[in-house]
């Protein structure tokens, strides 16, 4: 993966009887608040975070994602494929998220009739069901991206504050771009979502990288893709707009795994900078 690294290396010891096998757990990311982990364990372990089972590929990769609000350790334990196991606690890194405030958005962008509130249900369903995708291919081995270059505008975990009003926290990153500037897939996968005029996000495409994790490109100007798509890294989806509740052109990219928002700028290396 192309992340910012923090590689920490678990020499768990598990126990059998007279008998004690050591494997070493291999993370590569930050173990922090919207971080993405990537580990990698003895192929044939099985790997539980916090009690629940989670997807390991046959040459030991899995995923470990924190959101905003993360707890400040998490349980982690593997059951070698002899049967032997044990568990270890990790620390997460808390963070302190700016406030972000928008004005002049239109009155109805920020406070729908009932009608709209409808709508808005029914697109959110759409977008939580394409996070919803477990598929076994972890493209996101790949590595990840920028999907394109620019000024950072809003940052992941920002208290957005709408017309004066609180709303919910950012949920990714928004870059300043031109409109019609080429948008890049951030990475391997297949197109989970086209959609073409969401109320919020307007012009939308997911990618599915596997394991659960998705990235999702929105306010586009226009769509280059079509769903269940594979696409690479840095293949052509759409070009910059301001589709939905925008108020200038820039891409909203956001990454989850599964339902939990995690912060883009953390799987990147820095944006480049013009000379």
């Amino acid at each position: 993966m192309t992340l910012k690294r923090t590689i920490l290396l678990a020499a768990f010891l598990c126990v059998t009887g007279a008998q004690a096998e050591a494997v070493d757990i291999n993370f590569d990311g930050q173990f922090t608040q919207g971080g993405l982990v990537i580990g990698q364990t003895a192929p044939g372990s099985k790997v539980f975070v916090d009690g629940s089972l989670v997807r390991v590929s046959p040459a030991g990769e899995f995923i470990l994602g924190f959101g905003r609000n993360a707890a400040s350790e998490v349980e982690l334990r593997v059951v070698l494929p002899s049967g032997s196991s044990d568990t270890r606690k990790i620390g997460v890194e808390s963070r302190q998220f700016k406030v972000q405030r928008i004005d002049g958005l239109p009155p109805k962008q920020v406070t729908p009739d009932p009608e709209v509130v409808k709508r808005i249900r029914a697109e959110s369903a759409l977008i939580k069901d394409a996070r919803k995708i477990d598929t076994a291919t972890p493209y996101f081995l790949s590595g990840l991206a920028w999907p394109i270059h620019g000024v950072v505008s809003g940052v992941f975990g920002s208290q957005r504050v709408l017309n004066g009003k609180p709303r919910a926290p950012h949920s990714g990153v928004d870059i300043a771009a031109p409109r019609g500037a080429i948008v890049k897939a951030s990475g391997d996968g297949v197109i989970s979502l086209v959609h073409q005029d969401m109320y919020f996000t307007g012009k939308t495409v997911m990618i599915d990288h596997g394991f659960g994790l998705s990235s999702v490109f929105i306010h586009m100007d226009e769509i280059l893709v079509h769903e269940g798509q594979s696409v690479k890294r840095g293949a052509s989806i759409g070009k910059v707009g301001a589709t939905g509740r925008a108020t200038g052109p820039h891409l909203h990219w956001g990454i989850s795994l599964f339902q939990t928002r995690l912060d883009p700028s953390l799987t990147v290396p820095p944006m480049p900078t013009k000379k």
